[in-house]
Formats: structure tokens, C-alpha cells, sequence
């Protein structure tokens, strides 16, 4: 049976790390090379239209819930943005 401490341990560094993940990656793409812009016709080409729309909304999500991992707050929600997120990019 596992210590529950080290299972405790792994989880929180689990957390940590996709938390930073999906932050540095909501910061991207607002600031980062073609800003919101770039990245709603991304989208648009992609067909998801208004692309900017859906760029913020990934964004500001990714941000959440980058965030809400990190500090450890509402953890559940947190983790349905990162699957929402997630499931929208494997489709």
C-alpha cells in the first residue's frame, strides 16, 4: 500500500505542473506572437467562427483554471476546464 504522504506529494506536483502548463499557455496566446488576433484566425481557420471569441474564451480558460491548479481553489472546476480545453483541441 502506498504512503499516503508520497501519493499526496505526487498529486500536488501534479497539479503544480499542469497548472503552470495551462497558464503559460493562456498567457501565449494573449501576449505571446500573434497575440488574441493571431490566434482567432487560427481558430477561424479551423473553422470555429467568431474566432476571436473562441480565442478568448480558450484563453481566458486556460488562465482559470491555470491559475485555480496552482492555488489549490475549486480544484474540480479547475480540472473541467483543463478537459474542455483539452477535448475542444483533440477535436
Amino acid at each position: 500500500m502506498p504512503d499516503a504522504d508520497a501519493v499526496n506529494l505526487a498529486l500536488l506536483g501534479l497539479r503544480l505542473i499542469l497548472g503552470a502548463v495551462m497558464l503559460a499557455h493562456g498567457i501565449n496566446h494573449i501576449i505571446g506572437g500573434g497575440k488574441i488576433a493571431g490566434t482567432g484566425r487560427w481558430f477561424e481557420s479551423l473553422g470555429m467562427k467568431p474566432g476571436p471569441l473562441h480565442a478568448w474564451l480558450a484563453s481566458l480558460t486556460e488562465l482559470g483554471a491555470g491559475v485555480l491548479l496552482i492555488v489549490g481553489f475549486l480544484t474540480p472546476l479547475a480540472a473541467a476546464g483543463v478537459v474542455g480545453t483539452m477535448l475542444v483541441a483533440l477535436v
